[in-house]
């Protein structure tokens, strides 16, 4: 009864903070203008996502008090987390130039990594322990979801909804698996993430901005990590989940990259963007995604995780209408090819 206290004080917290957030962006003039990589018509404020950032990192120690948690991952997501949420910050507020932003990226990641103790031995087929290669690839992993969640926080709702839906997927995941550890974190950033949703979905009043999408990205890479040191499966389980925008984002940047494309301007040519405009709705796309990950992607994740489906198998059958819809959305091609 308590955690489910917290829960909803997390989320109420969270609701007013971005109420709070948004007249400050709009005092300050802190606005998202449209222009033509955009996928919003009217200049709408930016940097609510702090909201998720505050609820989320003080509700942490309360949890703690509950006993839950270990303090591992208790230091990774206040180190880690608060870290990326800052650099967000400042770049929402004046422009930070990406080679800064790419480092404190990597010096987050490589904070987590040595709170949680690198990357555990992986098992696919056999035990995979690839030693000092595997936290190097892991620190690369918790970059590339840092920005992964930037590039696929572009229509309303999207990130939140992601968010929500991977979280609560994850801790159905460990009570599905048996393990009483790991499933209070994604749950209380879940319902953080509700409270910000509220007012970006639909038709956003205010959007997350990198502070939260950053953040976000590196706080369920995190949560990834540690689910490996409990389980291996779990591991594989969360990024069976976040297929969704594992598939979009890497398509598209793999396809600009081939086009000859500078990959790292600001562009619309996620499948995602592309449907959004196809349908000339937010909302549909949206939903689509979190439809997807609940009743497809979590289902499998749960054969991986409980019946011990091999994880290769429950990642090409999860992925492989995923990747189809990224083609069929035209992934990573520029909008008149649409």
């Amino acid at each position: 009864m308590a955690f489910v206290l917290l829960l909803v004080v997390v989320a109420v917290a969270a609701f007013l903070m971005t109420a709070w957030l948004r007249r400050y962006a709009l005092a300050k003039s802190l606005l998202d203008i449209p222009n033509g990589r955009s996928s919003h018509a009217m200049p709408t404020p930016r940097g609510g996502g702090l909201a998720v950032v505050i609820g989320f990192l003080l509700a942490l120690p309360v949890l703690q008090g509950f006993g839950g948690g270990s303090n591992e991952l208790l230091w990774a997501l206040l180190g880690a987390g608060g870290w990326v949420a800052l650099v967000g910050f400042l770049d929402d507020h004046r422009h930070v130039p990406a080679r800064w932003r790419l480092l404190a990226h990597f010096t987050g990641a490589a904070w987590a990594l040595i709170c949680l103790g690198g990357l555990p031995p992986l098992t696919v087929w056999i035990e995979l322990d690839l030693g000092w290669a595997g936290h190097v690839l892991a620190m690369f992993y918790l970059v590339w979801l840092v920005n992964l969640f930037n590039f696929m926080d572009g229509i309303d709702g999207i990130a939140g909804i992601e968010v929500v839906t991977v979280c609560t997927g994850a801790s159905v995941l460990f009570h599905a698996g048996g393990d009483s550890a790991g499933w209070a974190e994604p749950a209380v950033l879940a319902a953080s993430t509700m409270g910000f949703l509220a007012w970006n979905f639909p038709k956003a009043k205010i959007f997350m901005g990198d502070a939260g999408s950053g953040f976000l990205g590196m706080i369920v890479g995190i949560f990834s990590i540690h689910a490996a040191w409990i389980r291996p499966e779990l591991f594989w389980g969360w990024i069976i989940l976040l297929g969704v925008f594992i598939i979009d984002a890497t398509v598209t940047l793999l396809r600009r990259v081939a086009n000859g494309e500078r990959f790292y301007e600001a562009h619309r040519s996620h499948a995602y963007q592309h449907a959004s405009r196809l349908y000339a709705d937010h909302t549909k796309v949206s939903l689509a995604v979190g439809t997807i990950n609940l009743l497809w992607l979590l289902p499998i994740a749960i054969l991986v995780t409980k019946l011990r489906w091999d994880p290769l198998i429950g990642l090409l059958v999860a992925y492989a209408p995923l990747l189809w819809l990224a083609f069929r959305f035209n992934a990573g091609k520029k909008e008149q090819q649409a």
